[in-house]
């Protein structure tokens, strides 16, 4: 699986546009800035939600995969402001909404706690952004009027989260190695090879 397929079915998975997707297949360009947000426990909160998205079975998780380092490489150099912005309040509200939920911080709760956490973000985040578009059409009139630029309401934190977890995961050694089917050295061709119900999908 190339990176163009990986990132048509992350948005088909997740119900929107891959953040950063064409920026990151045309070259990551957005600049740097000073003060990273991304302090270690910040990278260990995203891997623990990566976690529970991919959890640990019989082949490792997202976090074995390093998935909240791959989150800070690719909002840092492929996310716009908004987005960068948006993402990083993220991680403080997905903590409060567990507190609600669950009187418990998000490392605090259990793992099906957290699943039942994430489960619920994702139904928000759907709702959220299918109502992005009239949003974008109200601020796009008014940034005309105004003569300002317009700048697209940045998707659900959460959508962002579960899409850079696949894809985090399903890029890295782990991901290719362990969890799908490699290939290192390409075979001959084979246009009817059977299939084995429950095999793992191939890498590439």
């Amino acid at each position: 699986m190339d990176r163009r397929e990986l990132i048509k079915t992350i948005a088909v998975l997740t119900g929107a546009s891959v953040v950063g997707g064409q920026v990151f297949l045309s070259g990551c360009a957005v600049e740097p800035k000073d003060g990273s947000p991304f302090t270690p426990d910040v990278i260990s909160f995203l891997d623990e939600v990566a976690e529970t998205i991919i959890p640990q079975t019989d082949t490792p998780g997202a976090k074995a995969a390093k998935v909240g380092e791959f989150m800070k490489v690719m909002i840092t150099d492929c996310y716009t402001p908004a987005e960068q912005a948006s993402f990083i309040a993220g991680v403080t509200a997905l903590d409060e909404f567990a507190m609600a939920n669950t009187q418990k911080k998000f490392l605090a709760c259990s793992p099906e706690e957290r699943k039942t956490v994430l489960e619920s973000l994702l139904g928000e985040a759907k709702t959220f952004n299918e109502g992005r578009k009239g949003m974008d059409e109200a601020k796009k009139a008014a940034a005309e009027a105004n003569g300002t630029e317009f700048v697209p309401t940045p998707v659900h934190y959460m959508t962002m989260m579960k899409q850079l977890t696949l894809w985090g995961f399903f890029t890295s050694e782990t991901g290719m190695t362990e969890t799908l089917r490699h290939l290192p050295v390409p075979g001959r061709y084979d246009g009817n090879a059977t299939y084995t119900p429950g095999e793992k999908a191939w890498s590439e």
